[in-house]
């Protein structure tokens, strides 16, 4: 397997397996996949994979070349695929692919990020897809850098976790715990959520 410099996409020995069964099936010769990921770097963000003909191959698309076919990967979706891995699953109902991208929705920032952009990436890749099991979100609104106190981060939580009795444990269990460890620079972690508001409140 020849891997291009730029993606470190990994599709595992099952998955290849199963993939080279169904291209095997497929009448045009030399198909292949294209992967790429849809809405990349949104909340929407869906990864994506479909058959790719010879006739199809764009120039500019990365390649891993595998034993029995190829995959090419869409250029402008690379930073949303850092890290991604396809796996196939068997199970009694016969298998399941699944693609797991943790950078879709936010491309992985570089070490000399602005710190908002290193707590946003952490907040979009970590933090709100947990907290979309309960409808809910978290956003940065501010940094204050206090002399006596350190770097504060300003939150702001919606949709189930605003009003949600849980908040507190969700921010000091969750949110702020994450974020200190990976950001060392936090000090402390505010939320200036309006809980007043509970129309949408996960728990009430």
């Amino acid at each position: 397997m020849s891997d291009h410099p730029k993606s470190n996409l990994n599709i595992t020995p099952a998955a290849q397996e199963y993939l080279s069964e169904l291209l095997a099936k497929q009448e045009t010769q030399g198909m292949g996949v294209r992967i790429f990921v849809e809405s990349p770097g949104t909340p929407r963000a869906e990864c994506c994979m479909a058959y790719c003909a010879p006739d199809e191959v764009k120039d500019q698309d990365p390649v891993i070349t595998y034993d029995q076919f190829a995959a090419h990967i869409d250029e402008a979706s690379i930073p949303y695929l850092i890290d991604a891995v396809i796996d196939y699953n068997k199970d009694r109902f016969g298998g399941q692919l699944t693609f797991k991208a943790p950078n879709s929705k936010v491309p992985r920032v570089s070490d000399d990020a602005s710190l908002d952009e290193r707590i946003n990436y952490v907040l979009q890749s970590e933090i709100n897809p947990g907290l979309a099991a309960h409808g809910g979100n978290v956003q940065l609104i501010d940094l204050i850098d206090d002399p006596d106190a350190g770097m504060t981060a300003v939150l702001k939580f919606g949709g189930g976790c605003q009003g949600c009795s849980a908040v507190d444990m969700t921010l000091k269990q969750g949110v702020e715990a994450t974020l200190k460890q990976q950001i060392p620079e936090i000090m402390q972690v505010v939320d200036e959520t309006d809980h007043t508001i509970t129309d949408q409140a996960y728990f009430k």
